[in-house]
């Protein structure tokens, strides 16, 4: 069994990407071309479905990001659970969580979220991806996503106890046992290896490795919860799930944390511009 591609969800690129373009300019097209070319990867053209009150935003991504990138702004990416909001604010909770992550962006004026909406198509031998992005205006998010996620720092540490939960976990479910391709990919998961991810160059080494190793924890947590493995009763298996959706919530909030912005000297968040 190859081993599995590391997925960065497209919330988070997006928000890395926003957070390292500079001011939009008619002139220089270029900086807003790489950024859509690098959150849409392989997927179709990505849309934007707004809100009556911000149609403004367009109905392109590159419409899109040509309208925030005319200011500062603040960008971040939550990625939230059925019952974990993880930070994103009640309003649009729910659609943030079926979807699994969201968009959040300040601007001098609006506070907004932006959730894409995948639609499959195609076989497993050419899969595509039909995107959507539903863009609403939202509260005020800074304080309720910090408080939730905490800093890089509380995220490298989580992650670090995470990796113990999830190695007793594997432990106990036995998967070499009833799985052994999954076994196989797991372990290649474990190694520290270029995730291959298309990531401005303004992102510290330090960012890039919470992302990788939180992405390696998620990939692990879904090959391994793929069925109950060697769980002798429901007691057992629902355990084992248990304590790997604790894994799988702490590589989400490290993954958010990896792109709150880096606080200002004076201890507040910057902006981009």
């Amino acid at each position: 069994m190859d081993s599995p591609d590391l997925d960065l969800p497209r919330s988070v690129a997006l928000a890395l990407w926003l957070q390292d373009l500079g001011p939009a300019s008619a002139a220089d097209p270029a900086p807003v071309a790489r950024l859509v070319s690098a959150v849409q990867g392989d997927d179709e053209p990505h849309a934007v479905v707004s809100a009556p009150d911000t149609a403004e935003l367009g109905s392109t991504l590159a419409e899109l990001v040509d309208v925030w990138a005319g200011g500062a702004r603040i960008v971040a990416a939550a990625l939230p659970a059925p019952g974990d909001p993880a930070g994103v604010p009640a309003a649009i909770g729910q659609l943030a969580a079926a979807a699994g992550e969201c968009l959040l962006v300040a601007t001098g004026a609006r506070s907004y979220a932006a959730i894409p909406r995948v639609e499959e198509f195609g076989s497993v031998y050419e899969p595509g991806h039909l995107v959507r992005w539903e863009v609403v205006t939202v509260p005020e998010w800074q304080t309720g996503l910090i408080g939730q996620v905490g800093s890089l720092a509380d995220a490298e540490r989580d992650l670090r106890t995470a990796l113990t939960q999830a190695t007793r976990a594997l432990a106990a479910l036995d998967v070499a046992r009833w799985r052994p391709d999954a076994a196989e990919a797991i372990a290649s998961l474990r190694s520290d290896g270029n995730p291959g991810w298309r990531l401005p160059r303004g992102v510290d080494a330090r960012r890039v490795r919470v992302l990788a190793s939180a992405a390696r924890l998620r990939a692990i947590v879904a090959l391994a919860t793929a069925d109950d493995g060697g769980a002798v009763n429901l007691w057992q298996a629902d355990q084992r799930s248990t304590a790997l959706r604790e894994v799988d919530r702490a590589a989400r909030r490290a993954m958010s944390a990896a792109t709150l912005p880096a606080p200002d000297p004076d201890g507040r968040g910057g902006s981009s511009d």
